[in-house]
């Protein structure tokens, strides 16, 4: 995770995008190499007798089709220097025909409410504008190329993602989505400038550019006045916006509808799709904490769908106490770029103690425009029927987001952990507890020190960690065993980290396989109808979906990949661990509120480890 203090160099030399074109292409590892790791991460799952028969069902892979395949993936990645890119944004994302808004968006609270901005009625657009400031300076540190570079020690990693946090769209296909990105640096020429902001089911969009100069505060705050003002003194609007959050196929006949019924409402989604990002001024007053964002994170996840742009690479919702949430399509980008930007527009914010202290000058700049969409009853009668069916669905769930509070990196450092593997391994633990059994668990590992490179699959459910639950629920287990244990599950971790991010992990190679055998024709090979690869999590079966972002002050989540899964998705700051944890409600033996508390605990069983055997 990149180190957040050397995120931006106003001044520095190099170019964002620099070294982009020099970024080695994404390897595929050896099959012998990506089968025995894929074998060891199945033990887990298996009891003798069935991992004989994966074992069995391997070996053939390895000497049979899977050969054939491999030569052809390689062949593949001769031809492209990211043999994976284009296969992945399909299939883990475009090609998805579920409500994606509500199942792979990504979403957090800001942080602002532990410093200068508690919760306080009256505040949303003067709090609103100072953010959506800074975030129009980082718009333009990107497009004059000033955003620095990330590394990872000494390797540069690839900086694409930033492009698409901005004028960036998903638009609905009736078999598979597209994106549209209208971003460009200033080399490369014009770029899209304006807003577009979501109140009372009605849609306004106005221009952050004036003469060539940013709009400042006050006169953003102009523009947001006047479009509440007009919201509150008039009846509410159709709120299209709810139709982002159909299913896919739904949402892309309707939009097909929208534009034959007047070829202007294509010119009003075009616009919508242009925009740098959407700004929702929502209603909602959630209660937050520093210790309890709960709230927040619900309502930024899945609160009123008539203003958010399920679609829109970012949306930044303002809610009526002045708290604040960012909401986002996943498949332009992974958290990390949206973090690297919110970082630091807080860090910006923080230093200006949450207000404006430029000038009050506003100019006489053109008032927004509303966006009128022609709406039949048929249009309406959807918006009803998307309205409906969304709240069933977000009904059920069931998420937490706390702070855990009594260490954090500090500490855990001092002990000479890895931070990310203790959260990781106390989740390990947690689930044991709640489940007695071991969960099969997704961890992101990022891949960006190749060309274009986006994630990898850790997981982090490991024999190692596996041994060590059991001894922490062994009564006859010394102190000194599970310490033992518990170094080794840390050792294994970390081993497991490192090969994810030179590209030596497994998960995006099988998937490889599987889809040049789609590609030719083949039928589907037996490892990928083996229980044992759907068991251990293969194909998005993964029982914890978890993530970390950042050693930062964001959180944000996703939610559970399956019906009796959780989300688990965690910052870790130099005091405290901050966790959101989702499940379904419908699902009876899952719990995300026990989950959470129950990691806490284990957080504190581990410390108590290193300190009665003295690491």
């Amino acid at each position: 995770v990149p180190d957040m203090d050397k995120q931006v160099l106003e001044a520095a030399a190099e170019r964002t995008f620099q070294y982009q074109d020099s970024l080695p292409a994404l390897p595929v590892p050896p099959l012998e190499e990506s089968l025995r790791k894929y074998l060891d991460a199945v033990k887990p799952f298996l009891n003798e007798e069935e991992y004989q028969r994966t074992e069995h069902i391997v070996k053939n892979f390895e000497n049979g089709i899977g050969k054939e395949l491999h030569q052809k993936l390689l062949e593949r990645a001769n031809t492209r220097r990211n043999w994976l890119e284009d296969w992945w944004q399909n299939v883990a994302y475009l090609d998805l025909r579920i409500s994606t808004q509500i199942y792979c968006n990504i979403g957090g609270p800001g942080p602002y409410i532990e410093t200068y901005w508690p919760p306080k009625e009256g505040t949303q657009i003067e709090r609103a504008c100072v953010n959506i400031w800074h975030t129009l300076k980082y718009w333009d540190l990107l497009r004059t190329e000033k955003v620095a570079i990330d590394r990872s020690g000494n390797a540069v990693l690839d900086m694409s993602q930033f492009r698409k946090l901005f004028c960036t769209c998903k638009i609905p296909g009736v078999t598979r989505d597209s994106i549209c990105n209208y971003f460009k640096t200033e080399t490369e020429g014009e770029c899209p400038s304006h807003l577009v902001v979501l109140c009372r089911g009605r849609v306004f969009t106005f221009d952050a550019l004036h003469e060539g100069n940013m709009l400042n505060p006050p006169e953003i705050s102009r523009q947001l006045t006047y479009i509440q003002k007009r919201c509150y003194s008039e009846p509410d609007g159709p709120g299209l916006a709810a139709l982002t959050s159909e299913e896919r196929t739904k949402w892309a006949k309707m939009r097909e509808y929208l534009i034959d019924l007047d070829p202007k409402n294509l010119t009003l989604l075009e616009k919508i799709q242009q925009s740098l990002f959407v700004v929702c001024l929502d209603d909602a007053s959630p209660h937050a904490t520093p210790e309890n964002y709960t709230e927040v994170t619900r309502l930024g996840l899945t609160g009123d769908p008539t203003v958010r742009w399920g679609d829109k690479s970012y949306n930044s919702i303002f809610f009526s106490n002045g708290t604040c949430s960012a909401f986002c399509d996943h498949s332009p980008f992974d958290a990390m770029a949206l973090i690297s930007m919110l970082s630091h527009a807080e860090r910006k914010i923080s230093e200006s103690e949450g207000k404006w202290k430029g000038s009050d000058k506003v100019r006489d700049i053109p008032w927004p425009e509303e966006l009128v969409f022609t709406v039949d009853q048929k249009i309406k009668n959807e918006i009803e029927h998307a309205k409906e069916s969304y709240y069933q669905k977000v009904s059920d769930l069931q998420l937490v987001n706390y702070a855990f509070t009594s260490f954090g990196k500090a500490l855990i450092r001092k002990k000479k952990l890895h931070p990310d593997t203790f959260v990781q391994l106390a989740l390990q633990l947690a689930y044991y507890k709640c489940h007695g059994r071991p969960g099969c668990c997704y961890e992101t590992a990022m891949t960006r020190r190749f060309y274009h490179g986006r994630t990898e699959t850790m997981r982090s459910c490991t024999m190692e960690a596996v041994e060590w639950c059991k001894s922490m629920l062994d009564p006859s287990a010394t102190s000194y065993q599970r310490q033992q244990l518990m170094l080794r599950a840390f050792a294994k971790h970390n081993k497991l980290r490192k090969e994810c991010e030179t590209g030596k992990g497994f998960d995006r190679h099988l998937l490889g396989l599987l889809l040049i055998a789609q590609e030719q024709g083949l039928p589907v090979p037996e490892l990928f109808v083996d229980t044992a690869f759907t068991t251990s999590g293969g194909g998005g079966n993964f029982v914890l979906s978890t993530s970390l972002t950042g050693y930062t002050k964001f959180n944000g989540s996703a939610l559970p990949m399956v019906h009796h899964g959780y989300g688990f998705f965690y910052s870790i700051r130099d005091d405290r661990i901050v966790a959101t944890c989702s499940a379904w409600k419908s699902c009876p033996e899952t719990d995300a509120e026990v989950l959470c508390r129950t990691v806490y605990q284990s957080f504190q069983d581990m410390l108590q480890l290193t300190v009665t055997a003295q690491l």
